[in-house]
């Protein structure tokens, strides 16, 4: 067995961040990541990110992705790090199983950053498993990484943020969006998003979802259907799509599969996305030395998770290094960067979620 002092499960934006600043701080650092390359979602993002400075505001996310990724170069020295290597195991001795190049080992760490991330949500509807439906993140990997259409003309059910991003990016890469579905009242992304598709000429409906998709061997029409105020569907509101591609961008979810193995304590919270382990205020889980931070802990954009990794490799750092220079002022200057991040309305969502996590860490 292979013992190591901070492991980091997951290597994107907040995986990437923790590394950095346990690195500035004299540790030696294990990243182990189950894609082929490191980045995360940022790889496949090519939309420019909001934020400040700080957060690489006016940035490509493939570009944050390379620059994070660059910032590690000048502590190879104390840098480990294990690619299209998956953890299938975390368990309460802070061991973990990985499994890599068709074998498994384990190695017995004294920390652990958990950085999983968030998977895609996806919704029930009628032949919701035929060959032309996609995830929105598997539509960004098929287009911003290997230069393949998902199809010629799609439907984009959902309108947060990245339902609106993918849909202008599928535009520009000369796919027809036929229209813009969502389910609630309202749209859930920001109005800058929206109005670039309404521009050039893509419906956004609100109230409306879809039924069910129609084919052969793929997807060749789908059905939509307007809601209610009770989100029923409305009969005689059916209306036709001739598609060959459909695209689900509803929300992701906590990846907390490991935390739960390791009976970390959990807890479901929607506003946050699923399932989340209690924390403490320092990001520390009910199993000791165990830390988290990114989409693990509640959804939210890549600004906040590299914050969030920043946040949870300096704590990590103090257990292993007590005279870390300003710790104290660093602490509350990510915090403040938090703060602020969440601090417009979209953030209320999130504050929400975390005060709800905050009555479960002291109950």
């Amino acid at each position: 067995m292979k013992e190591r002092d901070l492991v980091i499960i997951g290597g994107g934006p907040a995986g990437l961040s923790a590394a950095l600043v346990a690195l500035q701080n004299g540790l030696y650092v294990t990243i182990i990541e189950r894609s082929f390359k490191l980045g995360g979602q940022l790889i496949k993002q090519t939309h420019k990110f909001f934020g400040s400075e700080k957060q690489y505001a006016k940035t490509r996310g493939l570009d944050i992705a390379k620059k994070l990724i660059e910032d590690l170069e000048p502590y190879v020295d104390h840098l480990e790090i294990y690619l299209d290597a998956a953890v299938v195991g975390l368990y309460k001795d802070k061991v973990c199983t990985v499994y890599t190049n068709e074998k498994y080992f384990k190695i017995q760490a004294k920390a652990i950053i958990v950085a999983t991330g968030a998977s895609e949500k996806f919704i029930a509807f009628e032949n919701n498993d035929l060959p032309g439906i996609y995830g929105a993140g598997a539509v960004q990997t098929l287009m911003n990484q290997y230069g393949v259409l998902p199809g010629e003309k799609i439907v984009m059910v959902g309108s947060g943020n990245i339902g609106l991003i993918v849909s202008y990016q599928l535009m520009q890469a000369g796919v027809e969006v036929a229209c813009v579905l969502e389910a609630a009242p309202k749209i859930g992304g920001y109005l800058v998003h929206a109005s670039k598709l309404r521009r050039l000429g893509v419906p956004i409906y609100t109230s409306r979802t879809i039924l069910r998709a129609e084919g052969n061997e793929s997807v060749e029409k789908v059905i939509t259907v307007a809601l209610d105020s009770s989100w029923k569907m409305i009969e005689g509101s059916e209306i036709e799509y001739n598609v060959d591609a459909v695209c689900i961008s509803v929300g992701l979810t906590p990846m907390h599969q490991l935390l739960s193995m390791a009976e970390i304590k959990m807890r479901f919270i929607p506003e946050l996305g699923g399932m989340v382990p209690v924390i403490s205020k320092d990001h520390e889980t009910s199993l000791e030395n165990v830390f988290v931070c990114g989409d693990v802990i509640g959804v939210e954009e890549a600004s906040s998770a590299i914050v969030e990794g920043k946040l949870a490799g300096l704590i990590a750092s103090k257990r292993f290094n007590q005279n870390i220079p300003n710790y104290e002022d660093m602490l509350a200057e990510l915090h403040t960067q938090l703060h602020i991040l969440r601090s417009g309305p979209f953030g209320k969502k999130t504050t929400t979620g975390l005060a709800k996590l905050q009555e479960a860490t002291h109950a």
